[in-house]
């Protein structure tokens, strides 16, 4: 969890931008003196602590991952009014760095953009080199540029979506931070987590991030056109996926070659049907 990987937003940058002092910020209450003990200092003092100091540490940890996760979920739900006021179908986009998730991206707007209006919120610790990808489409993008941060935050999300003109019925992907662990337990207010799971990075994934991929609805198996090249189990990463979730459905495709984006392009038809009817 991110109350004890150390992972922040002090250094949070939003379109360039840095979000409004005073205004929710993510993690930063993480860091408050006041919610925070600092036991590295303790240790490098080689101070014995005794279990009953430790258990207080515990309690003040955990009671912080609460404040953390309520706080986030509250602004999830602010997000997900916004959402459903207007209609968009917001998909989070989540993998390890290197899936591919970029490029089914790219892939995914040059095939919708004609009759679709797309958005796109771009979450990494630097650089704008993905916004940028998604802007040579055509495609409005902002640039979340999360710091030392490992995962986009509800608050993050929210500052974005000010900078965004946003019409009614738009398809919104929020590309997150490339990061099988922490995006895994923060809402956004997405209808969906799509996680992207790569050929190349082994049928173990699934068992080795099982929150990442019990919290997503879908997973896409990208770079199927490397299949001849690797000794890569199909069957069983599916069986992997299935055991830690029964109900998360699966493509396999290519963002290189084309290969099963029709089905992918269909899910996200079929997600927007549902939200038509609710």
């Amino acid at each position: 969890m991110c109350a004890t990987c150390g992972c922040g937003s002090l250094n949070v940058l939003i379109g360039g931008r840095r979000p409004v002092r005073g205004q929710s910020r993510g993690n930063v209450a993480f860091r408050s003196p006041k919610a925070s003990i600092d036991v590295s200092s303790a240790e490098h003092e080689h101070l014995q602590l005794t279990e009953q100091a430790v258990d207080a540490v515990q309690s003040r940890v955990i009671q912080v991952e609460r404040d953390l996760f309520a706080k986030n979920d509250a602004l999830a739900s602010n997000n997900r009014d916004f959402f459903a006021a207007k209609h968009i179908l917001a998909l989070n986009l989540l993998s390890s760095p290197g899936s591919g998730k970029t490029t089914l991206l790219v892939r995914t707007l040059n095939a919708l953009k004609a009759v679709q209006a797309i958005a796109v919120i771009e979450g990494d610790q630097q650089t704008d080199n993905d916004a940028e990808r998604i802007r040579a489409t055509g495609v409005d993008a902002i640039q979340i540029n999360t710091g030392k941060g490992c995962h986009l935050d509800a608050s993050m999300v929210g500052h974005a979506l000010k900078q965004l003109d946003l019409q009614q019925w738009t398809l919104l992907f929020i590309e997150n931070v490339g990061n099988l662990v922490c995006p895994a337990a923060f809402d956004l207010g997405e209808a969906a987590k799509v996680v992207v799971l790569s050929v190349t990075e082994g049928e173990d994934k699934p068992l080795k991030y099982p929150d990442m991929f019990r919290a997503a609805r879908l997973m896409l198996l990208n770079k199927c056109d490397l299949l001849p090249y690797l000794n890569f189990d199909i069957a069983q990463v599916i069986a992997n996926a299935q055991r830690v979730n029964p109900d998360i459905e699966i493509i396999q495709l290519s963002a290189t070659n084309g290969e099963g984006m029709y089905a992918w392009l269909a899910w996200i038809a079929n997600a927007q049907h549902a939200l038509a009817l609710k």
